[in-house]
């Protein structure tokens, strides 16, 4: 349990009425440990004045015995509540007693999640876009597993719809050498076709047919389809164990498509569908004010549409989820809105339980978007080669004494570690900026900065050569600050996951670590009398759990030496 819950059940106690009040940390820190609103809360509703009731819900307090609080006051109709420095001196024992599991909770327990994240499209690179979905995604998966959530992880791959009409009638047209064909020629293939049609517009019936006897199961166009499927999975394959990304299921539009006359004629028999005089079937959707949601068209052919409502069926039945996820681009908005409203009115899942976690464009240091010299898309294989080639740079500059392997593994988990921290440092609705020297740099909020931090911590427990902490002597002022933001880590995580908001994680532990550096800069330690060092080494101690619990769960690996 979390300190503001623990609060907020003493809060509760002596309140008769049942009243839904908040617990915060002021940003003020005259005004307390912590805050709450609830004084406010019910003044208003009795009538009251809010510091005659805040000053009876303290003096109810002060009969209890709580071990918490040194003092509680009333400030214009707030009550904020001050902590014993001996409370959190037994949070820094149950920080170096829990170690990496400090800060976990069982919150989620019998309750599934599932997030749909990454799913790039088969036949073509994995670009930015996907990136960014993969980063944000799987560190919402470490924070809900975290919480006590069961978390299946879904990468939803896009390996179905006309596009394959196209990449199947190029291939017979151009005749590639299939066995050994890559991913960028399957752009290429792609690219020149779509080409070709903009001239000879007969060629999209062409395309049309071909995927027509895909879904019809013609063999040759399923061998076709499961090389080229087949050989990006590979191709992503490999980015995904560079930046350390583990999914539960890879099922993809394709494993769907079995579903697919089913979902319509369920719509229809149902009456939420409508069958159009030109044969095509939409969900009417006026009384949310949102234009109708098509699940066939005029020819009879599905759409991603028709695969996104049969995949939310098969996810509810299947596994019964507490939420469904969805780490899409801002640009889906509208789309994920039509989704979600027809799973409400088929009866699949409630509104609320549905969630589009949105995410900007990502901009070079001019703000303008991302894209190669031929103005196409940078893929990610590029993005990520890049920042691991510059992070080698910086790691020679800094420690030319470090072996090759050494530095080559360095630099993976830098460069990795600075991408997806600011990636996730900076709010994920916004366009995020690729500031390559700000990223790399190992001062300022950025992955090198904090895993030089943790570097650092644990250069300085090797050195002094004990295990056995006691953090009875955490007086000084400074020491107390620590221990109250290290405190904090549960709130923090908790917090971040129900807000989908991962920059407040990425930013206590920016400004956690910055205190830390304050600290050690300006007291000493090893050099302390020797009761004092024992407990600041306990102090280090727990800072370097609380970091590297942190940094973990950002999807970000730390370093014992850099």
């Amino acid at each position: 349990m979390t300190t503001k819950s623990q609060i907020k059940n003493i809060i509760s106690k002596p309140i008769k009425e049942k009243v839904d009040f908040v617990v915060e940390i002021p940003e003020n820190k005259n005004f307390g440990d912590y805050a709450t609103n609830v004084a406010l809360i019910l003044a208003k509703k009795q009538g009251n004045n809010p510091t005659e009731v805040a000053n009876s819900i303290i003096s109810k307090l002060k009969t209890q015995d709580s071990q918490l609080f040194s003092k509680i006051e009333a400030v214009n109709g707030f009550i904020n509540f001050f902590l014993k420095p001996e409370f959190f001196q037994e949070q820094i024992k149950s920080i170096l007693r829990e170690e990496k599991n400090f800060g976990q909770q069982n919150i989620g327990k019998n309750k599934t999640v599932i997030i749909d994240y990454s799913s790039p499209n088969v036949a073509k690179p994995m670009h930015v876009g996907h990136l960014r979905s993969t980063i944000i995604g799987q560190a919402i998966y470490n924070l809900y597993k975290f919480l006590g959530y069961k978390v299946i992880g879904d990468n939803h791959l896009g390996d179905w719809g006309t596009q394959f009409g196209i990449m199947i009638a190029g291939y017979k047209k151009y005749k590639p050498d299939l066995k050994n064909i890559t991913i960028s020629k399957m752009l290429d293939i792609y690219v020149k076709f779509s080409q070709e049609v903009e001239k000879n517009p007969a060629l999209q019936e062409l395309a049309k047919e071909e995927f027509k006897k895909l879904e019809h199961g013609n063999k040759e166009n399923r061998k076709i389809w499961e090389i080229f499927r087949n050989k990006s999975l590979d191709d992503f394959n490999k980015i995904y164990k560079i930046l350390g990304i583990k999914f539960d299921l890879i099922l993809g539009e394709s494993f769907y498509e079995k579903y697919l006359k089913e979902e319509i004629q369920n719509a229809l028999k149902n009456k939420i569908a409508v069958k159009n005089p030109d044969k095509s079937v939409i969900i009417p959707l006026e009384k949310f004010k949102l234009v109708p949601f098509l699940i066939q068209k005029s020819d009879g052919a599905t759409l991603y549409g028709t695969r996104d409502l049969a995949t939310l069926r098969y996810r509810i039945k299947k596994f019964k989820p507490e939420r469904i996820i969805y780490v899409i681009g801002n640009e889906q908005s509208f789309y994920l809105e039509q989704l979600f409203r027809c799973s409400e009115i088929l009866g699949y899942i409630p509104y609320k339980k549905l969630y589009h976690i949105k995410f900007g464009l990502v901009l070079d240091e001019n703000r303008k978007k991302l894209s190669t010299r031929k103005g196409r898309v940078v893929n990610a294989e590029e993005l990520i080669k890049k920042v691991i080639s510059l992070a080698e740079e910086t790691i020679k500059k800094k420690n030319p004494k470090l072996s090759e392997k050494e530095r080559k593994k360095a630099a993976e988990t830098i460069g990795i570690g600075a991408l997806k921290y600011n990636d996730l440092s900076q709010n994920r609705q916004t366009d995020i900026v690729f500031d390559w020297e700000r990223m790399l740099n190992f001062e300022g909020s950025s992955a090198p900065y904090l895993q030089y931090t943790y570097v650092r911590l644990r250069s300085i427990l090797r050195k002094a050569k004990l295990e056995k902490f006691n953090p009875q002597l955490l007086k000084e002022k400074k020491e107390i600050e620590i221990l109250k933001e290290l405190t904090k880590f549960p709130e923090i995580v908790e917090e971040s996951a129900n807000d989908f908001q991962i920059n407040n994680l990425a930013d206590y532990l920016f400004k956690l670590c910055v205190s830390v550096n304050g600290f050690y800069e300006s007291l000493p330690v090893l050099k302390a009398e020797e009761k004092i060092k024992l407990a600041r080494l306990a102090l280090i101690k727990a800072a370097i759990i609380v970091i590297k619990n942190g940094l973990n769960l950002l999807g970000i690996e730390v370093l014992e030496r850099m």
